[in-house]
C-alpha cells in the first residue's frame, strides 16, 4: 500500500535543502518505494500564499499523511508580523495538531569531521548521542502567557511551564524504548532543585524506571548537564528532558559533531507517525546561494524510512552513502576542512544520490 509523504520545504534554505532530499526520495520510488509525495506552504510561505503560517489545505494534507518532511521555517521579512501570524508558530502548530511529542535528535559525529568539531578529536571521537526531547507540552506551550501592565505601570511578560503526569509518562516509555536499543543508560534532565514541575518530572521518572530494570537511568540537572556535554560528552547514551531544555541542549550537543548541518531529527506520535526534519534554521542570509548542507534533510529521510516508512535497510543506505562521500572528501562550506574539495547544495545532493545508485 502506498505511503503519503508530504513535502513542506518552509522558507530560506529550506526550499533548496528539502529539493535535495526529495531527490533521495525519487530514486527509492524508481526502485520501487510505494510513495506519493504531495507538496504544501507552511511557515512564511504559508502566511504568503494563504495568510497563515499553518494554512487549512497544509493542515489538511499533513494529517492524512503517513509522514512529513519539513526545511525550515523563518525570515527577517515576517518578523513585524502578530505573533500569532510569524512562521515559527506554523511549526508549533504542526507539532500541537499531530500530537508529535517525542522528538528524536540523534548526534553522531562522522569520523571524516573529527576535525571539524569545536572540541579535541579525542574529546567526541565516537560521539553518538540520542536526546530525546518532550515537544508539545512545557513553557513553549503553557498557559497563562502574555505582556501584560502591571498596576504600577510597568510592562511584564510571562509564560506558564506546566507537564501533567501523563504527559511526563508518555514521554518516559519512548525514552526508555529508546534506551533499550541503544546502550541501556538513560539521563534523565531536569532542574528539581528549584522547580516544582521538574520534582514531579524526575519523581515520574524515577518510578517508571522500575519498570525497566534493564535499563540505568540516571538524573542531572540541566546546569550540570550543559557543562558536561562539553566536558566529557561521550558519557552519555540516551538524553530525555523537556521541551526548553532540549531546544538548548541539542543545539549545543549540535556543535560536538562539527556542524549543526549534518543532524537530523524526528518528532513523532503515539503510532510513529512522524515529521522529520534538519534541526537548523532557515539561515537566510545565506538562501539561494547554493551553499547550505543539505546533509541533515536527507539524513532526516533516513530517520523517516526508519521510523516512519518501516524501512530500516533503505534507511542505513542513506546513512553509509553520506558516509562514503564524506570519505571523498567532499564538503559544504560550513564542514569545509583543509585538503577536501568545497561543494555547493545541488552538488553534495548529487554525490549522495550517486553513492546510492552506484
Amino acid at each position: 500500500m502506498s505511503k503519503r509523504i508530504a513535502i513542506l520545504p518552509g522558507d530560506g534554505i529550506g526550499i533548496e535543502i528539502v529539493a535535495e532530499a526529495v531527490k533521495v526520495l525519487d530514486h527509492f520510488q524508481r526502485q520501487g518505494l510505494e510513495i506519493e509525495m504531495l507538496e504544501a506552504p507552511v511557515g512564511g510561505a504559508g502566511y504568503d500564499a494563504a495568510g497563515k503560517p499553518l494554512p487549512d489545505e497544509t493542515l489538511e494534507l499533513v494529517k492524512s499523511s503517513d509522514a512529513i518532511l519539513l526545511g525550515a521555517v523563518g525570515g527577517p521579512q515576517y518578523e513585524g508580523l502578530p505573533r500569532e501570524l510569524r512562521p515559527e508558530k506554523g511549526l508549533l502548530g504542526l507539532r500541537s495538531e499531530l500530537s508529535l511529542f517525542a522528538n528524536l535528535r540523534p548526534a553522531i559525529l562522522y569520523p571524516q569531521l573529527a576535525d571539524a568539531s569545536s572540541l579535541k578529536a579525542d574529546v567526541v571521537s565516537g560521539l553518538d548521542i540520542m536526546i530525546v526531547r518532550e515537544l508539545t507540552g512545557g513553557i513553549y506551550f503553557g498557559e497563562p502567557r502574555g505582556i501584560r501592565r502591571r498596576p504600577d505601570g510597568q510592562r511584564e511578560g510571562f509564560n506558564t511551564l506546566v507537564y501533567s503526569e501523563p504527559e511526563i509518562e508518555r514521554i518516559a516509555r519512548v525514552a526508555f524504548g529508546i534506551a533499550l536499543k541503544r546502550g541501556k543508560r538513560l539521563c534523565s534532565v531536569d532542574k528539581a532543585n528549584v522547580l516544582e514541575v521538574s520534582e514531579l518530572w524526575r519523581e515520574v521518572f524515577t518510578r517508571m524506571g522500575a519498570h525497566f530494570p534493564e535499563v540505568q537511568l540516571s538524573h542531572m540537572y540541566v546546569d550540570n548537564a550543559a557543562m558536561q556535554l562539553v566536558r566529557w560528552p561521550k558519557q552519555f547514551d540516551v538524553i530525555v528532558t523537556k521541551n526548553m531544555f532540549g531546544d538548548i541542549l541539542s543545539d549545543a550537543a549540535a556543535m560536538l559533531t562539527g556542524s549543526i548541518g549534518m543532524l537530523p531529527s524526528a518528532s513523532l506520535d503515539q503510532n510513529s507517525k512522524g515529521m522529520y526534519e534538519p534541526i537548523h534554521g532557515s539561515a537566510p542570509d545565506i538562501a539561494g546561494q547554493d551553499v547550505a548542507n543539505p546533509l541533515a534533510t536527507i539524513l532526516s529521510v533516513a530517520m523517516m524510512l526508519r521510523y516512519s516508512l518501516d524501512q530500516a535497510e533503505l534507511a542505513a543506505n542513506i546513512e553509509q552513502a553520506v558516509g562514503r562521500v564524506l570519505d571523498k572528501g567532499l564538503r559544504t562550506p560550513d564542514i569545509m576542512a583543509e585538503g577536501c574539495r568545497e561543494v555547493g547544495t545541488a552538488e553534495m545532493g548529487e554525490a549522495v544520490l550517486a553513492e546510492l545508485s552506484a
